[in-house]
This record gives structure tokens, sequence and C-alpha cells, in this order.
């Protein structure tokens, strides 16, 4: 289990470094824009979603390990209600450009669900 949580922070903290990198250049300093959440909080929210789900994974996988496809899906699902949770006070209020801030928010949280799906699809197929 410390085996592939370690080999899985390896790729995702870098991935994670990098994309947080880029999006804080584009959003503060080249396009300047105003967002109801800061790049930071985006952030903290895909990295802490993206590691409980694989950690979640990992432990279903070795206790059941014909059940993690179902438990990726659940997690998915979860995640996506979380979003929802995460975006409604920006929603409920007057947001400027809810536009921008939206794709600030996704453009991520969809790079992210790849990361995952990829690397659930790597647990998946061990055996």
């Amino acid at each position: 289990m410390q085996l592939k949580l370690i080999s899985f922070l390896k790729t995702f903290l870098p991935f994670s470094i990098f994309l947080l990198a880029i999006q804080f250049v584009l959003v503060n300093k080249v396009l300047e824009l105003e967002l109801y959440y800061s790049t930071l909080a985006i952030y903290s929210f895909h990295i802490l979603a993206t590691f409980l789900i694989y950690l979640f994974l990992v432990i279903v996988h070795r206790s059941f390990s014909d059940k993690t496809g179902f438990a990726f899906m659940a997690c998915s699902l979860l995640k996506m209600l979380a979003a929802v949770l995460f975006l409604l006070p920006m929603m409920l209020n007057d947001v400027v450009k809810p536009f921008q801030a939206l794709m600030a928010f996704f453009i991520p949280y969809f790079l992210f669900l790849i990361f995952e799906t990829i690397y659930a699809v790597k647990l998946i197929n061990t055996k």
C-alpha cells in the first residue's frame, strides 16, 4: 500500500505544482483576473480530493480488488457533489464574470479527473 501511494505521490505532486504555477501566472500576471476563489483555494480542493480518492481506492483495492472500479465511480460522483458545494457560494452571489471563475475551476477539475482515471485504471489492472 505504501509503495503505491509513494509512486502516486512522486507523479502527483509535480503534476499539481506544475498546473498550479501555470494557472497562478495566467490568472494573476498575464490576464489579471479577479476571481471569486483564489487559485490556491481551487488547487487545495483538487489536490485534497484527488489524494483522498486515490487513498480510498488503494484501501478498497487491498480489501476488495474486484470492487475498485465501483469505488472509483462512487468517488467520482462524490467529487462532483463536492465541487457543486464548493462552487455554490460563488453561484449564489453576484459574481462579475462567472464564466471565467467557472473555467478557472473546471479546467483543472477535468485535468485532475484524467489523472485520477489513469491511476485508477493502473490500480485496477494490477493483480
